[in-house]
């Protein structure tokens, strides 16, 4: 990480709105000097503020100057430390969108003893000021890439400090373990238990049971997050790439009456009501002597493991009830996931001359009844993803949806389990802290009670510059 962002007494800029032509372009500095170095070349319209000493959250009009040169007029904003969102002194620079004043503003501010920002240098400043701790951050960052309702809410929980205080409180319990574990050393000469064995072992059992909720709900946060996917299997031709093509309303596959045209998955995401679905067309489910399609259809069998949900899409005019129930059994046997929500679509209803001696059978199993051709009754399919979307959802429950952070409760609860089962096997108190430390540590690096100069650069440089 570069040794320079942990030198905050340096003031720093960078343009905070995207690169390029727009409406206005923002520009940020931040540091001991970002007043005075704005103040070099911003004259106020209103000559009577002493600009330098413009109390926090003031909003001035003026002109930005190179020398006698007008480059814009400007609006400025100060921030004044502590309230601002670095924790310093911070100016705001709103200007026209135009390139060339944009550049021409950053360089007068870099030859001014300014320097360019590094990525997320900003909120690393935040962090390191004590504005946030450092799930906190992160969520900066998902809530600026949040493209749905569900990551944005995700983003906005964590940033508001939900998660943060969830693991502080669990950390807090673990301290008072600690703290009686470590009392009972400072007597070991005198064998004295000032800890009640049962009273421990329930508090460790509370503790492992939050760990593992937090754990759990993971797989839920990561597809709110990066979109929900749904594989969409079946045999060759049944119209699985025209349902892809309904779904996503546009030709995104190729569609055509030779059976094994979809060699290979075809993927794209749609927001339906705030939710990602990440549809996925798969190959064809039968026996062939093609090498290259048999590939595609293994492809076939780990999209649909990855998958959320699978619709199994079949011909209603030519599929029997005893191919169904025979399809469906063999899909579930190739599933990691034996409970995975599979829900059957039946197509090409458009074709169907009268109803199908299986009509009652395909209703006892939700089946949805489409013509993908003539795009009929798809919102049957949305309205179905929907609903079992927002089935999972915990109301106000703390989600996981980082796998920074399952990372570190996975190994958090790795020590749990040595305590556990260093008090069953007799250990030592002294043995038995270090798992507690161990635990206490990788707890503490989800919120930056524990950090490293490395684990912040991998964090702050996926950040934009400017944030």
């Amino acid at each position: 990480m570069n040794p320079a962002l942990f030198n905050i007494n340096d003031t720093i800029c960078a343009l905070s709105t995207p690169a390029g032509m727009g409406a206005i372009g923002v520009i940020r500095l931040s540091g001991p000097d970002a007043i005075t170095i704005c103040r070099k070349f911003f004259e106020p319209k209103n000559v009577k503020i002493n600009f330098e000493k413009s109390p926090s959250h003031t909003v001035h009009f003026g002109r930005f100057n190179d020398g006698d040169v007008l480059i814009d007029e400007v609006l400025v904003t100060i921030f004044r430390n502590p309230h601002s969102y670095t924790g310093q002194d911070v100016v705001e620079i709103s200007c026209h969108g135009s390139v060339y004043i944009q550049q021409k503003i950053m360089e007068l501010l870099l030859i001014s003893d300014a320097r360019l920002a590094e990525p997320g240098e900003f909120t690393l400043r935040a962090f390191l000021n004590g504005k946030f701790d450092l799930s906190q951050a992160e969520a900066v960052a998902d809530l600026i890439a949040s493209n749905s309702e569900a990551s944005h809410r995700l983003a906005i929980n964590q940033m508001r400090g939900g998660f943060s205080l969830k693991i502080g409180e669990l950390r807090a319990r673990l301290v008072d373990f600690a703290s009686l574990i470590e009392l009972e050393l400072d007597f070991s000469e005198e064998d004295v238990e000032f800890a009640d064995r049962s009273e421990l072992f329930r508090l460790l059992e509370t503790i492992k049971t939050e760990i593992e909720n937090l754990k759990s709900s993971f797989s839920l946060g990561n597809v709110m997050k990066h979109g929900i996917p749904v594989a969409i299997a079946g045999k060759p031709n049944v119209g699985k790439s025209t349902l892809l093509n309904a779904l996503l309303n546009e030709e995104k596959a190729i569609v055509s009456e030779i059976p094994g045209t979809t060699r290979d998955a075809i993927e794209d995401t749609i927001n339906i009501h705030g939710v990602n679905f990440r549809f996925i067309d798969t190959a064809g489910l039968r026996h062939t002597e093609d090498t290259i399609e048999n590939m595609g259809i293994g492809r076939t069998f780990e999209k649909m493991n990855q998958a959320a949900v699978v619709l199994y899409v079949f011909d209603i005019t030519s599929t029997s009830e005893k191919e169904i129930d025979a399809a469906i059994a063999d899909i579930r046997m190739q599933l990691e996931d034996p409970d995975k929500e599979i829900i059957p679509v039946a197509n090409k209803t458009d074709m169907l001359l009268s109803s199908p001696h299986s009509f009652k059978k395909l209703v006892e199993l939700d089946t949805l009844f489409v013509s993908a051709k003539r795009n009929e009754n798809i919102n049957l399919i949305t309205e179905r993803l929907l609903k079992s979307a927002h089935s999972g959802e915990t109301g106000d429950q703390t989600i996981v949806y980082s796998l920074r952070h399952f990372e570190a409760l996975t190994r958090a609860a790795q020590s749990i389990a040595s305590i556990e089962k260093g008090f069953a096997d007799g250990i030592p108190s002294d043995l038995i802290a270090i798992d507690i430390r161990q635990a206490l540590h990788h707890l503490g690096s989800i919120t930056g009670e524990v950090t490293t100069d490395e684990l912040l650069g991998n964090i702050f440089g996926k950040f934009c510059i400017g944030k």
